[in-house]
């Protein structure tokens, strides 16, 4: 029985992916309800009037005493809490609620919960690999690929979802069996009023929580823990006691939990410190699920990583070239270049760029001195990254990407790599992160 009263009205504000998922959710269970979008005309509007011409849609501005009008508000993780007109229904009394909320009151089975400024999504696939190679029915998706609520069913014996920090402003209970946040950068300081305030919106995904893995060297991912929780951790030191980590034994590296090697990093086909990391992580919230370790490594074996995420697209004339687009804030790019920068014989040569969302670039200084040879900029905030590294490698700046690519080109050595890790959202000259990945990887392919 879905656990959702009937004689509440409901208003869905935003009508993109998630929002359409929420009407489909409360249109399914005949509870009342309506939509509001403060778009004109909303990705999903055409699908919402076609498939259910009697709801109520209310587009442009958004109108408080409609608002008002309803018990509770689901809100779409696209729009900010600290709208004026959601805030205003919230002081009258309305509860603000989102789509995890409502997942999380109907989910039967447990929950894997994954945040994190970076690397969620592939760990989160990863988990949900490992399930599905211990031979569970597992379901995948929130933040990444399905919307929650399309995920329900009595048929799953295992959810593992990628969460946002904007999906968590709006969820008070999640429950997960286990829950994470893999690491905590500055991202989306345009949204957020610092990092103390992101930092607690991530924290969120502990409330209810049975279980806590924790990421050892950064120590903004560790929750306050009440006595006899169970806690996990991993980093790419030596672990201990309920830790993953890494082990060295001949010379020869291996992922390890607590004093036991699991198997041989070489083994990974996904490459760089930081994947390291993410497999460590992986196997540490499959563990505390119960998944055995020689399907969660059987599924290691063959992961082959993300497109857009540090992804390899070819090699030519001694050179790699990588597609980490979805690097798009800085935590992002600094783990694709030290992680990368440590696998290979020479220097990366970057690309980086792009709407900065009010990101601060001095922490790629260093890094980029260290492993760099040489760094491409373009996009609006192009000189904001240029002022920010200073004088640590030579810089040149483009005009587009395939002009990137040629400059990338003429700056590689043999046993380099060219890595397109922006550091920044692509919205001043993409339309998403997939499209600038796309056309990295299609301009490198056409070098001849």
């Amino acid at each position: 029985m879905s656990l959702i009263a009937s004689d509440h009205f409901r208003i869905v504000v935003g009508l993109g992916k998630s929002g359409m998922s929420l009407v489909r959710f409360l249109a399914n269970r005949g509870v009342s309800f309506a939509v509001a979008d403060t778009r004109e005309n909303p990705p999903e509007l055409a699908t919402l009037r076609r498939d259910y011409p009697q709801v109520d849609v209310r587009c442009g501005e958004l109108d408080v005493e409609f608002l008002c009008r309803a018990d509770e508000l689901y809100v779409s993780p696209g729009l900010a809490l600290a709208t004026p007109a959601l805030q205003a229904a919230a002081a009258r009394g309305v509860k603000l609620s989102g789509d995890i909320e409502l997942f999380a009151r109907n989910a039967k089975a447990p929950i894997v919960a994954i945040s994190g400024s970076n690397a969620k999504s592939t760990v989160t696939t990863l988990v949900g690999e490992m399930a599905a190679a211990a031979g569970k029915r597992v379901a995948v998706g929130g933040n990444l690929g399905t919307p929650a609520l399309d995920l329900l069913s009595d048929e799953v014996e295992l959810y593992v979802m990628e969460l946002s920090s904007f999906q968590l402003e709006t969820t008070d209970h999640l429950g997960a069996e286990v829950a994470t946040v893999l690491n905590v950068s500055e991202d989306h300081m345009d949204r957020y009023s610092g990092l103390p305030a992101y930092h607690l919106a991530k924290h969120r995904i502990f409330r209810g929580a049975r279980q806590v893995v924790f990421n050892r060297q950064d120590a903004l991912t560790r929750p306050l823990l009440g006595e006899g929780m169970p806690c996990w951790s991993f980093g790419l030191g030596v672990p201990d006691f309920k830790g993953f980590g890494l082990r060295e034994e001949n010379g020869e590296k291996y992922l390890a939990f607590e004093f036991q090697n699991l198997m041989p990093v070489r083994e990974l086909k996904i490459r760089g410190a930081h994947n390291q990391a993410n497999a460590l992580a992986a196997l540490a919230l499959g563990h505390a699920v119960g998944l055995p370790f020689d399907a969660m490594l059987s599924a290691l074996r063959t992961f082959a990583g993300l497109e857009h995420r540090c992804q390899w697209v070819r090699d030519l004339d001694g050179v790699a070239w990588y597609n980490d687009s979805k690097a798009t804030n800085v935590g992002a790019a600094l783990a694709a270049i030290e992680g990368l920068g440590a696998d290979i014989e020479g220097k990366l040569v970057l690309i980086a760029g792009g709407d900065g969302k009010g990101a601060d670039f001095k922490d790629l200084r260093d890094p980029v001195a260290a492993n760099c040879r040489a760094v491409v900029l373009m996009g609006r905030d192009r000189e904001l990254i240029a002022q920010a590294l200073g004088d640590a490698v030579p810089l040149v700046r483009v005009g587009s990407l395939d002009e990137a690519v040629q400059q990338c080109r003429a700056l590689a050595h043999p046993g380099d790599a060219v890595l397109l890790s922006p550091a920044c959202a692509s919205f001043d000259m993409f339309k998403n992160y997939e499209e600038r990945g796309q056309l990295f990887a299609r301009a490198a392919e056409d070098l001849a």
